[in-house]
């Protein structure tokens, strides 16, 4: 913690800016579970006014981190740095009374590695071909353990061949070259939403972008959300090494410094990649390349809005409902490009939700560490989105998708803005008649 906690903690005023803005205060009424109030409880720590007890930590370790608070805060108060900071001293003192110790480390053992996600989701097949989801859920047994039951429901249906579907580690531009881009590939994104990794590559294609994706890992955004901060911090070494190492293809070989951007398509990845000149600040070795990475990501948004569209946009005739990301309108301030790219496709018309920019509970893995206030959360966001009457929904995050689709049921698909986008460069009819929920025998941007 120290001095750099203790003055960041300082600057908030507690003018209560924050109270409407956050989830779980909004959830409980307690005013230790809004963002003043557990600055007042870290202050009261890092004065040693108050010991780190299961109290405290609750009231901290409930925080969703959507960081929703920072863009509500008109002092300027960096929550997010202030949370991220905290969290280790939480994750270290309340691991052991939280009681689901066994269940997180399976989390974070299964999700950041991509080859064990395929082997989970070689297992979710069978599961739900079988009759084992059927036989389990008559059981009573996901009802006993709501973890589990959450991440049952959780589970992103896929099939074999997507999830050992592999990107071209080149893709190269159509027509004149416009820039050169690296792309991150993620680790749920790339098992259970290739057909999304797919899209963006193609895109990027369509608009004059060479597409780099070098051999990598995990970005160690779920760690460092969690309080796991040098778990974190193996995952981000990892990851820059693999993109200052040449990309070997048979048409170009390039390095991180000649990438003109390197494109993530997931908000909370993208957040913490961004992040990295902050996180490695202190590595003798990794700091400089750190900074020089965080200074190349942009959300794929962010890159096709910087662009002016080379490809044509053939019309689609639906009524889209936009959610903001947390981690990418309160993370990266990332909120017009979105909006602007949907808005450019003729026939789409862009609907807001009311609390568009409330968050939706998924928050990491918040959905599955914490399912009842999640829950309650989903149902909140799937109401809002229903009264807009949409379409489709639009989520540039796989989490919210899932979650969002979850509590709004399978009537109105829910799509990353690059697969609607992409749909209307390659001329797809892509309406409710056509478009099924994904992981449905006919999945759209296959």
């Amino acid at each position: 913690m120290g001095e750099n906690l203790d003055d960041l903690t300082a600057k908030c005023v507690h003018c209560g800016f924050c109270l409407p803005a956050c989830p779980t205060y909004a959830l409980t009424g307690d005013e230790n579970d809004s963002p003043r109030g557990r600055i007042h409880l870290m202050r009261q720590v890092i004065e040693g006014k108050a010991e780190l007890d299961d109290a405290v930590a609750e009231h901290v370790d409930s925080c969703l981190g959507c960081l929703s608070c920072v863009s509500a805060c008109p002092s300027g108060v960096q929550y997010d740095r202030i949370i991220e900071e905290f969290r280790p001293e939480v994750e270290q003192a309340y691991a052991e009374h939280r009681g689901d110790r066994a269940f997180r480390e399976l989390v974070f053992g299964l999700f950041p590695h991509p080859a064990r996600l395929r082997v989970a989701a070689l297992g979710a097949v069978a599961y739900r071909r079988t009759g084992g989801a059927a036989l389990v859920r008559s059981s009573g047994l996901l009802r006993r353990f709501p973890k589990l039951g959450a991440m049952e429901a959780l589970m992103p249906e896929t099939t074999l061949r997507k999830a050992w579907s592999r990107l071209p580690a080149s893709s190269q531009p159509q027509g004149e070259r416009r820039a050169i881009v690296g792309m991150i590939s993620g680790c749920v994104q790339r098992v259970f939403f290739g057909d999304v990794n797919a899209a963006t590559v193609r895109v990027l294609q369509a608009e004059g972008c060479h597409v780099v994706v070098p051999d990598q890992g995990c970005c160690g955004a779920l760690s460092l959300h969690a309080g796991r901060e040098e778990e974190a911090k193996r995952y981000a070494r990892r990851l820059i090494d693999a993109f200052r190492r040449p990309a070997s293809a048979s048409s170009a070989t390039v390095a991180l410094g000649n990438l003109d951007a390197v494109v993530v398509n997931v908000a909370g990845c993208g957040s913490t990649l961004k992040q990295y000149g902050e996180l490695l600040a202190d590595d003798p070795d990794y700091a400089a390349p750190a900074a020089e990475f965080a200074a190349k990501i942009r959300d794929v948004s962010e890159v096709l809005a910087d662009l002016e569209p080379r490809a044509e946009r053939h019309p689609i005739e639906a009524r889209v409902a936009y959610h903001d990301a947390c981690h990418l309108a309160h993370g990266q301030g990332v909120r017009a490009q979105p909006r602007k790219l949907l808005n450019d496709i003729p026939g789409l018309e862009v609907v807001e939700p009311a609390e568009a920019a409330f968050c939706c509970g998924s928050a990491g893995v918040h959905n599955l560490v914490r399912p009842e206030a999640a829950e309650e959360l989903g149902r909140r966001k799937a109401e809002r989105v229903r009264a807009t009457a949409p379409d489709l929904v639009a989520t540039g995050n796989p989490g919210c998708l899932l979650q969002i689709q979850r509590h709004l049921g399978d009537d109105t698909p829910v799509l990353h803005p690059i697969e609607i986008i992409d749909a209307s460069i390659r001329g797809l009819r892509l309406n409710p008649a056509r478009v099924r929920p994904r992981g449905s025998a006919s999945d759209s941007g296959s």
